[in-house]
Formats: structure tokens, C-alpha cells, sequence
């Protein structure tokens, strides 16, 4: 038995029976906990809109409910691990699979193997659930939680640069020079970068080249002047092609679009560390479900009795919170070029797993 990775047939399905019933308890009772926070929040707003109702609630909840499960799924397992390996040592099951041989990799094998097939589902449902809500809520928002015009085009809050001005735009629409701009805001700036003007207008059009505030509220930063304008021209030197590069969304985005997005904006000569850190994490941030049985694995060895299963089962948790907050630091960094993007997504995964690893041989083998 000490040369098989795996235990008998009967105790891997049991053990793994349990660890996986586990997750979705606390998966369950992590996103309800929180969608009923979240919609506190939101609701408000979602109801500020006339024609809203219960079932604009209930649709909120159908697109922010993948997003969750996605970003607590790895929490879900931490705590699945901790619970089911200090159940297991407090009923002194663990002493008895020790007794009979197993190692300490071995008992851990089944919660390795069904974490690691999580890890898969979670990829799957990112790519094919998470990102298109995460398109859907965005573009919502963006209209206020009200009607979304019918385009696949839509794309929300963006940031746009012409030269020293700024050109910011809550909603757009289309595609090309058919390209709309809503709630639109131009800020022109002087050479010390001071604001001298502020536009602001409902919509926005490409009028080739520049863009055409209607019904605009031009405001005169040095003379405090307020003044209407039927139609201006701004912001020159943005194309539609530009705009098209400039929104690139990488929880809106599947691993393949993104992928393209990424080789658009090289082609263009744009800076794409950041969205790069985010493709790979597309892959690693799943991954780190197969992390948790290993962090959390303190928990399962030492004596019950010794008053020390507490003080393990905190010690374990610490080690995975210790994780996330690496993690998303580690990203951070990738985002503003700190890190090169591989070493930002996979460097927190690698050496927790060598520290889980230490930690287990270390204590028990």
C-alpha cells in the first residue's frame, strides 16, 4: 500500500464523497450569504429605473451569482478542507488510516484528485458562464440597469486619451464609423496638464475625423463660463479603431478572444502586460483549488486530544487566506509591469505549493 498514490477504492470515494459534498455546502452558504448582501446594495439602484421590478432583481442575481461562485469557489474549498480534515482527525478516523498504512499523501489523494476536477469544471465555467454575465452585467450597468440596446457591441466606461485631453464615455455602441458614444465627457487640458474645459453631452458620433457632441454643456474652467453648444468636434486624433483597442476587458473575454485582443494590441504597438497577467491567470486561478487540500492539510495530523486540532485548523486556513492575499497582490503588481505576467500569475501558486508541500513532509511523513 505505501508504493499506491491512491487508498482502496472504497475509502478514496468515501473520502472524496466528503470533501466534495462539503464544498458545495459552503459554496451554497458563501454565495447566498453574500448575493443577498450584494443585492442589498444594488437594489436601489436596479429599482431606481421605472420599469423595473422583481424580475430585473431576479436577473441581477442570474448575472452576479456565476461571479461569485466563481471568486469564492477556491474559498469554498479551503473551508471544505479544513472541516473535512478536522472531522476526520477529531473522530479518529485519520489514526486508523495511519494505522493501517497510508501515508499522509495517501489520505490526501482523493481530496487532491476531486479538487483537481473542480479545478477543470471551474476553468469551464469561467470561460463559458462567467465572462458572458460579466459582459451582460457590465453593459447594464452602464445603462443604469435600464433597457440595453440590442448590440454585441456594447461596451461600458471608457477612458480614451487624445494627446493631453481625455475623452470618457459611459456607454458605447456599434461598431466602426457607426460607432455611438453615450454620456460622454471631454476634458481639454492645457501643457501642465490642468483642465481648461470641460464638455459634456448625451451622445457622441464619429464625425471622421472626431468625434460630435450633440446638445452639449461646454464649461470654461478660467472664465467659469457655462455655455450650449448644439454640436461641437472633439478629440481628433481617436478613431473608432482605437476605441476598439483601447476597451479590452479581460473578465468580459474568453481565453481564445482575449488571446486575439492581446495580438491586436502588440500589432498596435500598445503595452498588454497587464492584460497578459490576466490570461494567464485565466488558467492559475482555478488551479488554486488544487492548492487548498495541501494548505489545509494541517489539520487532519497531530493528536485530537492534544487540545492542538484548533489551533492546526486556523493554521491551516491561514495558509490559504495567506495564498489569496499573495495572489491578488502578485496580480497587482503584474498590472502595473512590476512583475512579468507569467511570474505574476503562477509565482504565488508555485511556492505555496512548495510551502504545503513542506509543511506535510516536514510535520508528518
Amino acid at each position: 500500500m505505501q508504493f499506491e498514490f491512491f487508498p482502496s477504492r472504497t475509502l478514496t470515494w468515501y473520502l472524496a464523497r466528503l470533501f466534495v459534498t462539503r464544498i458545495i455546502a459552503m459554496l451554497i452558504m458563501l454565495v447566498l450569504v453574500l448575493q443577498v448582501l450584494d443585492l442589498l446594495g444594488e437594489s436601489g439602484d436596479i429599482l431606481a429605473y421605472a420599469r423595473n421590478g422583481e424580475p430585473q432583481l431576479f436577473y441581477y442575481v442570474s448575472l452576479r451569482a456565476p461571479q461569485l461562485v466563481a471568486r469564492f469557489l477556491p474559498y469554498s474549498v479551503l473551508l471544505a478542507t479544513i472541516v473535512t480534515l478536522a472531522t476526520l482527525n477529531q473522530n479518529s478516523e485519520v489514526i486508523s488510516m495511519k494505522a493501517a498504512g497510508l501515508s499522509a499523501h495517501q489520505i490526501l489523494a482523493p481530496l487532491l484528485l476531486s479538487a483537481t476536477m473542480i479545478a477543470g469544471l471551474s476553468f469551464a465555467f469561467n470561460e463559458r458562464v462567467v465572462t458572458r454575465a460579466t459582459a451582460t452585467l457590465d453593459a447594464w450597468q452602464a445603462a443604469h440597469y435600464g433597457p440595453v440596446p440590442e448590440d454585441s457591441g456594447v461596451r461600458s466606461n471608457l477612458y480614451l486619451a487624445d494627446g493631453r485631453d481625455l475623452l470618457l464615455a459611459r456607454l458605447m455602441t456599434g461598431q466602426g464609423n457607426a460607432i455611438v458614444l453615450k454620456e460622454v465627457t471631454f476634458y481639454q487640458r492645457d501643457a501642465q496638464g490642468m483642465i481648461v474645459r470641460q464638455i459634456r453631452a448625451g451622445q457622441a458620433t464619429f464625425a471622421n475625423p472626431g468625434w460630435t457632441l450633440h446638445d452639449a454643456v461646454s464649461f470654461d474652467v478660467t472664465k467659469t463660463q457655462t455655455t450650449r453648444l448644439a454640436s461641437v468636434v472633439v478629440a481628433k486624433g481617436i478613431t473608432p479603431e482605437k476605441i476598439m483597442l483601447s476597451n479590452v476587458d479581460a473578465d468580459s473575454q474568453d481565453i481564445f478572444t482575449l488571446g486575439k485582443s492581446i495580438d491586436a494590441l502588440k500589432l498596435a504597438g500598445r503595452r498588454t502586460s497587464a492584460l497578459e497577467a490576466a490570461w494567464w491567470h485565466k488558467i492559475s486561478g482555478p488551479m488554486a483549488s488544487i492548492l487548498m487540500p495541501l494548505l489545509g492539510a494541517v489539520a487532519a495530523f497531530g493528536l485530537a486530544r492534544s487540545g492542538q486540532l484548533l489551533i492546526r485548523s486556523i493554521l491551516g486556513m491561514a495558509l490559504g487566506f495567506a495564498y489569496f492575499v499573495l495572489d491578488n497582490a502578485a496580480l497587482a503588481m503584474g498590472n502595473f509591469g512590476g512583475y512579468p505576467p507569467l511570474i505574476a500569475a503562477w509565482a504565488p501558486f508555485v511556492l505555496f505549493a512548495f510551502i504545503g508541500e513542506a509543511v506535510l513532509i516536514r510535520t508528518e511523513e
